[in-house]
């Protein structure tokens, strides 16, 4: 065979070989649609701080305590609602109006009866839908807008204006903590949900219609007068008041200077009109 008949038998073979490998698929890959995520819910704690909890489904709560998120799984419960897994149990139950929530440690072998680290609750009234959607903290701003004083008693009206481009609605309570000159959480001061306060009477909770600027209100209601009785001499100094909407987690800011004796402020439900005092503001 000539070395011109070998060549060519060769480079028929490259081809040959090259012709019979696949080709690679040219339709690409086909993504799997993103489920929602569910709206996350905020339950206010005697210690004041917050216990947030997303029920995906109705076998799970994620639950987001201190910084650190679990995920628990829908266990047996003779009532309420109960949610178990990583050493923590999750037990809610709703009853006139309010849906208390108790976040415990799981006793030995994953059983019912540990330790207690937070009693927990949020109001649920029987309110109409609203069409809007729910306001969230990144589209709104919180300011003064008056106040009142008497008799040791302190109160300040407090407006949120929603400064972005679509209506939303507010439905109950804020859940407002305290911060110090440190910027930390004033855990030992609790937040009271109460329908009125020392100078307001009581305010029904209802769905309230924030256009782009418009505001809602509620009133934050404290005492300045140390509880002496109870060996308070010194009472809780706050700097900064924080706050989340319900069903949302992103945080609303303000300077606020207060003192707390007691270890108590008490939060109104949001409302359309200010009934705020043309007095200033009440200092500390």
């Amino acid at each position: 065979m000539t070395r011109t008949a070998v060549a060519l038998m060769t480079c028929l073979g490259l081809t040959a070989a090259a012709c019979s490998q696949e080709a690679p698929p040219t339709t690409a890959p086909v993504e799997a649609p993103v489920a929602p995520l569910a709206a996350a819910v905020g339950y206010a704690c005697e210690s004041g701080k917050v216990v947030t909890v997303t029920y995906p489904d109705t076998e799970t709560a994620r639950v987001s305590y201190d910084g650190r998120d679990y995920v628990l799984a829908s266990a047996v419960s003779a009532s309420g609602a109960r949610y178990a897994g990583q050493g923590l149990e999750w037990w809610t139950a709703s009853r006139d109006g309010q849906e208390s929530g108790t976040l415990s440690r799981l006793a030995p072998n994953d059983t019912t009866g540990g330790t207690i680290i937070e009693r927990c609750s949020r109001p649920v009234p029987a309110l109409a839908p609203s069409p809007e959607a729910p306001c969230i903290g990144t589209n709104l701003r919180l300011s003064v807008e008056g106040g009142d004083a008497g008799m040791g008693n302190r109160l300040t009206t407090l407006a949120l204006q929603n400064v972005g481009t679509q209506t939303c609605s507010l439905t109950g309570y804020p859940t407002v903590t305290l911060a110090d000159a440190g910027d930390r959480v004033l855990t030992a001061v609790k937040a009271v949900q109460e329908p009125g306060s020392y100078f307001t009477q009581g305010t029904t909770p209802t769905p309230v219609a924030l256009k782009p600027q418009s505001k809602a209100y509620f009133d934050l209601a404290w005492n300045v007068v140390p509880h002496e009785a109870e060996g308070e001499k010194v009472c809780p100094e706050a700097k900064t008041l924080r706050l989340t909407t319900p069903g949302d987690t992103a945080l609303v800011t303000l300077p606020l200077a207060l003192t707390a004796c007691g270890r108590q402020i008490r939060v109104s439900p949001f409302r359309s009109v200010s009934e705020a005092s043309a007095r200033p503001a009440p200092a500390a």
